[in-house]
């Protein structure tokens, strides 16, 4: 008897930002060459739509011929941030949402999928998130919704959220190790070259682009200098002999461009490496503190403690 492939299904609106469906399909068609008991559809309102860069969509599924159930995942994807109107499905979709909600569905939004979500009332006081440009619109158009603001994903019950882009990656991974291990995951992502897993509270905005809207390439240069080598514990001096400058100067640039000091910008940095080693890596903890530029588990403990309000359970258990 042949066994039943589990479904992924992609409803594709239109006007969708191509990034969005992509960034997701592409998880799970290497899960299914990894081997992982999937089957992919794509579904619309329509067999044939046009993303917002103009690029057609063809041959897609009625969105009514398919009936998902407690097995499978529904990614609802929304239009692009730039192009996004009221949700213009009709009352058929929203009630086959519902159906597929009542069938204990995985139900996930990329972007401004939410807005569908929400119209079918399937947010409604659960948690979302949602990209930070339409985060407002969100809170006046749905004020039952408990908006996250800056989070990549969030979960509440079998309905996930997430801000959109590259955050779609994020969840299908997360789905993934949710239901296969950490493991599949790791090894899906090594198939991706995913440069890093991230957790879904972390901030919209990468770490790695923060604090760097400005145009001095001596204070880039030092930025992308501290990234590339966290475990070393280089001085002010030797970071402006880097550049030509004297520390003097350097540390004045600095903080002017990028409104915090050199030593608040590389603790950002090594907190954010050592959070992602400690969950994704087995590591031990006193290697993971090394690689972070802490000379033991316990200054890389006490630097986490006072700048983490609230440390994931699996952190606090390789750190206690």
């Amino acid at each position: 008897m042949q066994k039943k492939l589990n479904t992924i299904y992609f409803y594709i609106p239109t006007q969708v930002t191509i990034l969005d469906v992509t960034g997701v399909v592409q998880v799970f068609e290497e899960a299914v060459h990894l081997g992982l008991d999937y089957k992919l559809e794509f579904l619309a309102n329509q067999t044939t739509i046009q993303t917002s860069s103009g690029m057609h969509l063809s041959a897609l599924k009625d969105f009514e011929q398919s009936n998902p159930t407690s097995n499978d995942i529904l990614f609802v994807f929304g239009s692009s941030t730039r192009k996004i109107n009221t949700p213009t499905e009709d009352k058929s979709f929203y009630d086959w949402l519902l159906k597929a909600n009542a069938n204990k569905t995985t139900i996930c939004s990329v972007c401004s999928g939410a807005f569908l979500l929400a119209e079918a009332d399937l947010l409604n006081n659960k948690s979302c998130t949602i990209h930070w440009d339409l985060l407002e619109r969100m809170k006046q158009d749905y004020p039952h919704v408990k908006i996250e603001e800056n989070r990549l994903f969030t979960n509440s019950e079998n309905i996930y959220t997430c801000a959109g882009v590259i955050s779609g990656i994020d969840l299908a991974l997360f789905l993934i190790e949710e239901r296969h291990g950490k493991q599949v995951t790791t090894n899906l992502a090594k198939e991706l070259v995913v440069y890093k897993r991230r957790l879904a509270g972390e901030e919209q905005q990468s770490i790695y682009v923060q604090n760097r809207n400005h145009t001095d390439e001596k204070i880039h240069a030092v930025q992308d200098w501290i990234i590339q080598n966290l475990e070393k514990s280089a001085t002010i001096e030797d970071l402006a002999d880097l550049v030509f400058v004297s520390s003097r100067n350097l540390t004045r640039r600095f903080k002017k461009l990028t409104g915090i000091t050199i030593a608040e910008y590389r603790t950002k940095l090594r907190i954010e490496k050592a959070k992602n080693l400690l969950h994704y890596s087995d590591y031990k903890v006193e290697y993971i503190a090394s690689l972070c530029g802490y000379k033991s588990s316990k200054q890389l403990r006490l630097v986490l403690e006072k700048h983490i309000e609230s440390l994931p359970s699996e952190i606090k258990n390789k750190l206690s």
